[in-house]
């Protein structure tokens, strides 16, 4: 059987092989020399779920959907958070897996030959990953492969987008075709983007300028890098619309201009003020018991899966709700606000011009309290704001950052202050350790697109090691893959702490250590060197290996962020840990002056 189905498409393939894929092994090394321009690039990788958070990287990046090879059920269960993390990120990648042989007596070429093919032999292995997919199939000849895997590309690339899971045994893998045959290509579309009906914009339009305290809230919109500029320019049109990002896993909206808010994670306060709310793409617009909106506020919801049918309990109640692609939807309101006479009449209030210059003072205002937290003398200890001051200033204009930072995030997102959409990815979902792969396979993108390619990580230290670092930087350095990454120690997982706050203030469980409630990393291990054990003595063919360096004061972290930049520039990978100024309860340390 030919490798043609998975090729089309697809530039490339994350795989972590086994004893169920010698036919796709034949079919790569034909591949690879026959049609090397055409076949997609192959990278090897141990660890599972590194490989297809790789694809999610690059899938994000370009919204084209790469592929993932394993093995059999064991390799399915390895990719593990990941699968989480496409689902809910909506991220248009293909995962294979191969079944064990089903003859065993040598009936059929690619019949059972070794130990594990029975015990791998799971009663039904695409029960492990179905709830997470948008389609599970099986490859049961090799004459209709090329059908079952269009089908399913046709799934993974229409919205709401998301992974799908195709499994094959062996037997069919060795099939051979005597009469190859192709699929018309022009006729394998997915799902064309929806619109909103006609009464929608109207009602929608005239409801966000007739409101007095009108808001956006959007968590993903920004997916589609075309869409931050349509709600820039909505914003403009109705001066004093703001918007609020919930999500922060893409860009929606730049961070400089007055009408926004900036990224919090679904808790703003701004919720509780609005009395017109229009929500964009988005999950999770607010938290019912923190910052539930006024009860007379009208909301509109409009999202290309506006009933998160993938999520269990989900109810955020609307006034109107319509299936949409928000590039889409935004076009048509600002198609409708320039040619109607009413509402551009309306505009024209000066309450509108007031309410601009208001939201400029309060966004200048803003600022200036983010930057009267970033500015530290050279000897004082490390705080999240200085790390992300620091790292913007370090870093090129240009650079795209994929952020995993958890509690340390929305004051990461106030100092980086992007404006560029795609400059800024957060995991679509919750499953901690997405941002090593998914870093990877960004800066695959943008090399393989010809784009400005400087790729910043950021991520916490517990999850920097949920991130399997042995397998990531080994592909780095394997495939010359030069990733400036920042490790911030805060000494363990803060969120559980949060939560515990929220949940069971108890008076003892508050006084608890972070020790105490098992969620330390003291001693902390040596990050930086995992990773360069891991990598090797040379980076990508270069005499030397991956940099890294650790800083605890400002002005170390200056100094080693500057060489840091440099080698990513020459080509070689670099790791920083910035130690922060973290107590033993999750608090930052007083710093004596």
């Amino acid at each position: 059987m030919e490798l043609q189905g998975l090729a089309a498409g697809v530039q490339a393939c994350f795989v972590n092989l086994g004893s169920d894929h010698p036919g796709i092994i034949e079919a790569m090394i034909k591949g690879q020399k026959e049609r090397p321009d055409r076949f997609p690039r192959m990278y090897t990788c141990p660890n599972e779920m590194v490989a297809l958070s790789m694809a999610d990287g690059w899938a994000r990046m370009t919204g084209q959907p790469q592929a993932v090879i394993v093995h059999v059920d064991v390799g399915t269960q390895a990719l593990g958070a990941a699968m989480h993390n496409a689902n809910t990120g909506r991220v248009p990648v293909l995962i294979f897996a191969g079944l064990c042989p089903y003859t065993e007596n040598g009936e059929l070429p690619g019949s059972r030959t070794e130990y594990q093919h029975w015990l791998q032999d799971a009663p039904d292995q695409k029960a492990i990953v179905r709830q997470y997919c948008r389609y599970v199939g099986e490859l049961r000849t090799a004459r209709t492969t090329k059908d079952t895997v269009a089908r399913a590309f046709q799934f993974a690339t229409s919205d709401p987008k998301g992974p799908v899971y195709l499994v094959g045994a062996r037997e069919v893998m060795a099939e051979t075709i005597t009469e190859p045959y192709a699929l018309g290509s022009q006729r394998i579309n997915s799902i064309q983007s929806s619109a909103l009906p006609h009464e929608a914009i109207e009602t929608i339009a005239e409801a966000l300028v007739q409101a007095k305290s009108p808001l956006i809230i959007t968590g993903y919109s920004g997916r589609n890098h075309a869409c931050p500029s349509q709600l820039v320019n909505l914003a403009e049109t109705i001066p004093g619309l703001r918007v609020h990002d919930t999500g922060g896993c893409d860009m929606c909206f730049p961070f400089s201009h007055r009408s926004s808010l900036g990224f919090r994670l679904s808790f703003d306060q701004v919720t509780t003020e609005a009395d017109v709310i229009l929500v964009l793409d988005c999950d999770v617009p607010w938290i019912p018991i923190r910052n539930r909106p006024r009860d007379d506020a009208r909301i509109y919801h409009v999202d290309v899966d506006p009933l998160n049918a993938t999520i269990g309990a989900s109810f955020f109640p609307a006034d109107g709700r319509w299936r949409a692609d928000s590039y889409t939807a935004l076009s048509q309101l600002n198609a409708h606000l320039a040619t109607s006479p009413d509402l551009k009449e309306a505009l024209e209030d000066p309450i509108y011009a007031q309410r601009w210059q208001q939201l400029q003072e309060q966004h200048l205002k803003r600022l200036a309290s983010y930057n009267k937290l970033n500015v530290l003398p050279s000897h004082a200890p490390l705080n999240i704001h200085y790390v992300g001051a620091a790292v913007k200033s370090a870093v090129p204009p240009e650079t795209n950052y994929v952020v995993e930072a958890a509690t340390c995030s929305m004051n990461i997102a106030d100092q980086l202050r992007v404006d560029v959409p795609g400059s800024w990815l957060n995991s679509g979902g919750a499953g901690l350790g997405w941002s090593g792969g998914a870093a990877l396979g960004v800066k695959l993108a943008l090399d393989a697109s010809g784009r400005p390619n400087f790729v910043c990580q950021i991520v916490g230290d517990g999850t920097y090691l949920f991130s399997v670092p042995s397998s990531v930087y080994w592909i780095a350095a394997r495939y010359g893959i030069p990733v400036l990454t920042i490790i911030l120690n805060n000494r363990g997982w803060t969120a559980p702490r949060r939560s515990l706050e929220l949940c069971q203030p108890s008076e003892q469980a508050l006084k608890a250590t972070n020790r105490e409630m098992n969620i330390s990393l003291d001693p902390a291990p040596d990050y930086c060197g995992i990773a360069k054990a891991a990598a090797g003595s040379s980076f990508g063919g270069l005499t030397d290996g991956l940099f890294t360096g650790r800083a605890s004061t400002a002005g170390e972290l200056a100094d080693v962020l500057k060489e840091a930049v440099m080698c990513v520039k020459k080509g070689r990978g670099a790791v920083v840990e910035a130690v922060l100024n973290i107590g033993e309860m999750g608090e930052e340390k007083a710093v004596d002056s």
